[in-house]
């Protein structure tokens, strides 16, 4: 149910027919990658956080990990990752599957300077066999988020490129 969600969201977007729906599992980012022959840095991560028993979305880059001092002072709060247990709950989709397509009333979505790494992008589109290939502007366009922010860091090697 979760893919024809994010499916729905898309198709109002007009970036349907941008899905892939991939043999092996895309549940991770190294599994994203080797499944749709990319870079593990061009999967767009979608991390699920509570904010004062808010759910949030941030998009970041594979490689990029939260940097929980810019975390902080961007949001005033220290980042606290939703329990596996209530993610589909809170968000719409499930853990290897969430994205910013379809999600519940409710949930913001950021998206993480990070991904400007990247012209393409491969965010999940509801299952952990799915994704969507999208340019940084239809990123843009195709979910509706409250902006970008600078809450990750990157692994040495990528911060050289």
């Amino acid at each position: 149910m979760s893919l024809e969600r994010a499916q729905k969201y898309l198709e109002m977007k007009g970036f349907a027919d941008r899905i892939i729906i991939p043999e092996h599992s895309s549940a991770t980012v190294a599994e994203a990658a080797e499944a749709l022959g990319c870079k593990p840095g061009m999967i767009a991560k979608t991390l699920s956080f509570l904010q004062n028993d808010r759910p949030v979305l941030i998009l970041a880059e594979g490689t990029a990990r939260i940097d929980n001092k810019k975390y902080k002072a961007r949001f005033g709060c220290k980042a606290r990752m939703i329990p596996g247990e209530m993610v589909e709950t809170l968000i719409g989709h499930d853990i290897g599957g969430v994205c910013p397509f379809g999600v519940n009333a409710g949930v913001e979505v950021y998206l993480d300077e990070s991904l400007k790494l990247h012209e393409t992008v491969y965010p999940a589109a509801g299952t952990d066999h799915s994704a969507v290939r999208l340019t940084i502007a239809d990123l843009e366009q195709s979910c509706d988020h409250l902006g970008w922010v600078d809450v990750c860091k990157l692994p040495e090697t990528e911060q050289s490129l």
